[in-house]
């Protein structure tokens, strides 16, 4: 059962986390795009994607914490230092992206129904980056699982 749930988890997090990773990065410079276009509606339909696919995947990532947990409590490793780190940052990122990248994403276009205003698209290249570098330290740790006696540390 045990392999069952982290080869779920694994999936879930490179199916469902990759894809957020990606549209949250690749979002910013489309918006640029599509701001700097208020007639051309091809730059928005494609910002309006971006924002869409970043929000269902958001909402599928879920299950990457539910099998990580599951698959944790399955080895018995729930109170080991590495999981519990790698648990607190990806609340982290979760919070990243619920409070930060997707309404920054809802400003843009809320902008674009409403030209004339023009949200910054800094700080969404910057929360995208954090959002990937604390998934990125997750990975680590997963990997490396620093004082595991598993032998599957590096």
């Amino acid at each position: 059962m045990t392999a069952l749930l982290l080869s779920l988890h694994v999936l879930a997090a490179i199916l469902a986390v990759g894809p957020v990773a990606v549209t949250a990065s690749i979002f910013p410079a489309a918006a640029r795009r599509a701001l700097a276009a208020p007639g051309d509606p091809g730059p928005a339909a494609g910002v309006r994607l971006l924002h869409r696919v970043t929000r269902v995947y958001a909402y599928l990532g879920v299950a990457v914490p539910v099998l990580g947990y599951a698959t944790g409590a399955s080895l018995g490793v729930l109170s080991d230092a590495w999981l519990v780190t790698s648990m607190v940052l990806t609340a982290a990122a979760a919070a990243v992206l619920i409070l930060l990248v997707l309404p920054g994403q809802r400003r843009v276009l809320d902008a674009l129904e409403a030209p004339g205003t023009r949200p910054a698209t800094r700080p969404l290249a910057m929360h995208a980056g954090i959002f990937n570098l604390l998934w990125a330290v997750v990975v680590v740790l997963m990997v490396y699982r620093p004082g595991s006696t598993t032998g599957a540390g590096l």
